[in-house]
């Protein structure tokens, strides 16, 4: 897991060049690590849409599709088998209003779906900008990404929606470097690589030299005894933990030394709190089929498919924010920034969903719904008719479709006003990260010294960091866009144990010099204020949801609800997975399933 993906909130920015906060959608995608990247471990950036900013066009168009019966019959069978992308239609103004609300990844994907469909599509997005954790800022006349950085490929289901985008001949792979591991070990704290053979650092050959060195021999003999050990049919009863399963095939050493840096640096969570079956899917099957742990995990890995197991864009996974605003732009999709959704409730009659929103928002909505195609005379004049009058504006939408595509806190709160049954479903707040990004004027790191980066195991006492990404080293398009001697390093913070974890917190002047003095000790060369081109400093409050143990189950249960209400979806990070693959292949899944 050299490269992770990762999902979070954007809170605040600083120096060098600030980056606009991300909107108030949670959906899913690093953290500052090689193997992660802001908060999902898989951080990108792409320049940060204000409302009033145009995004950069997609790259190319989707060719139109022939209207005849026809061509719509056999449209609509590779629909039904996921093979062909949705189109933008002209919407009939008596379509059916359907509403979106939280403009992150995928409140974006769910838009463009139901647009395709025939639907006239509102997106209200609570802060500013569109794209969730997926978004850029500009540190030392680079733009990087400010969140997610990379995507996984376990399947196609990023790919498949960038290449529709018109993205697909720029998605790159990271330089074959790897990530290293920073890890107590006979008493002192060094730093060596992550073992190749792994899933979430579970060792296909536990008698691997790198894992050795990693464990001590001790860990090395506990964790092969797994290859030896009668596996029960008890493995698949009940609801485990990946710490539970873990520690019981291949014991502690294994826990704390390979898998918690890695779950630590994509998740933000201990591996005892994680569900297994959401973080690992068919794996507790895998090992009662092979009879091990170890040789389950390299069955999956040889299962899969071959190349990186994470991708991104060339330019940063931003790109893909500002293709989908273009596109739904393009089909007719109104956008909403700064739209605060007030709640929902069922209509007074008939079917369908009240939304309330704020006046603000209420009004804004009204305007643009009526006033799309008026000249800039025409609005000239409506606007100064109707500054005083704005008060008076309705406050209230009926759509007859909705979808809740908001962080699991807010998608509950909304819901209950349409079943108070979704209370007891109210997810605890994920960890708060905060990333920190140095472009630094540093020769030395020319040769990648520790590949693209590290993850840092909580038991080390020297580092405050849980991940350190060399950024320059893991992209290429990045290091030729920086140049020789300049580097790109970004510091995830938010650790799992107590003293780390209060830097989460600290004010930008800290953690930047957290940051110089942790890049130091990871990387084996001495970083001072003085090599600083620039600095940032991005937070994300509530990032990462936690996949606990029986995520599952009331994933079915919240769903089950929602399905009791015809024409209500909720998708998110926090329902679907960390991650980008997770989140687009889950909500695209779920509308194409309803949005007709």
């Amino acid at each position: 897991m050299p490269h992770v993906e990762e999902q979070p909130r954007r809170g605040s920015a600083n120096e060098a060049a600030p980056a606009q906060p991300i909107s108030g959608g949670q959906d899913g995608s690093g953290d500052g690590s090689p193997a992660a990247t802001p908060p999902t471990t898989d951080h990108a950036p792409d320049t940060t849409q204000a409302a009033a900013t145009e995004p950069a066009p997609a790259k190319a168009k989707r060719a139109p599709v022939a209207s005849n019966a026809a061509a719509h019959a056999l449209r609509l069978l590779h629909r039904a088998r996921g093979t062909e992308a949705p189109q933008p239609s002209a919407t009939a103004p008596d379509a059916p209003l359907a509403l979106v609300i939280g403009g992150g990844i995928s409140g974006l994907v769910a838009a463009r779906e139901l647009a395709a469909s025939g639907h006239r599509v509102q997106l209200h997005e609570a802060g500013p900008v569109f794209g969730g954790c997926v978004g850029a800022h500009e540190v030392a006349g680079l733009v990087l990404d400010a969140g997610a950085e990379s995507f996984a490929t376990r399947s196609t289901a990023v790919a498949d929606l960038l290449r529709e985008l018109g993205l697909g001949d720029d998605i790159v792979t990271p330089e074959p470097g790897g990530a290293w591991l920073y890890l107590r070990r006979g008493g002192e704290n060094v730093a060596q690589p992550l073992p190749a053979t792994g899933i979430l650092g579970i060792p296909g050959d536990p008698w691997a030299d790198e894992v050795r060195r990693a464990v001590g021999r001790t860990g090395a003999l506990r964790a092969a005894a797994d290859l030896i050990t009668p596996v029960s049919k008890k493995i698949l009863e009940g609801e485990m933990s990946l710490g539970a399963l873990v520690r019981s095939r291949m014991g502690s050493a294994v826990l704390e030394n390979l898998v918690t840096p890695v779950v630590s640096g994509v998740h933000s969570a201990d591996p005892d709190t994680l569900d297994v079956d959401a973080i690992a899917p068919g794996l507790r099957a895998s090992v009662l089929k092979h009879g091990s742990l170890a040789r389950a995990v390299a069955a999956m890995r040889a299962a899969a498919p071959a190349g990186s197991a994470v991708a991104s864009l060339s330019g940063g996974m931003n790109r893909l924010t500002s293709a989908l605003v273009a596109d739904l732009k393009a089909a007719g999709v109104q956008l909403h920034a700064n739209s605060q959704v007030a709640g929902i409730a069922p209509p007074a009659a008939g079917t369908g969903f009240r939304i309330e929103l704020a006046p603000q928002a209420a009004a804004d909505a009204s305007k643009d719904a009526r006033h799309e195609k008026e000249s800039r005379h025409e609005r000239h004049g409506r606007l100064a008719k109707e500054a005083a009058a704005e008060a008076g504006q309705p406050r209230e939408l009926v759509a007859d479709r909705l979808v809740v595509a908001t962080g699991g806190e807010t998608a509950v709160d909304l819901l209950c006003g349409i079943d108070a049954a979704f209370a007891s479903h109210r997810p605890a707040p994920g960890a708060g990260i905060s990333l920190v990004t140095l472009v630094i004027d540093k020769p030395e790191l020319d040769d990648a010294p520790r590949g693209t980066g590290l993850l840092v195991a909580p038991t080390v006492d020297d580092v405050g960091a849980k991940a350190l990404t060399h950024a320059t080293a893991k992209w290429h398009w990045l290091g030729d866009e920086s140049g020789p001697g300049s580097h790109v390093l970004r510091l995830s913070y938010g650790r799992l144990n107590d003293v780390a974890s209060a830097l989460v917190n600290a004010d930008d002047a800290s953690l930047r010099n957290a940051a110089l003095k942790d890049a130091s000790v990871l990387l084996g060369i001495e970083v001072t204020a003085g090599d600083l081109l620039g600095f940032d400093v991005v937070r994300y409050s509530g990032a990462l949801p936690f996949a606990t143990t029986g995520h599952a189950r009331r994933v079915a249960a919240i769903r089950e609800l929602a399905s009791a209400h015809p024409g209500l979806d909720v998708v998110g990070a926090w329902l679907a997975g960390t991650g980008l693959a997770s989140v687009v292949a889950d909500t695209r899944k779920r509308l194409r399933i309803t949005a007709s």
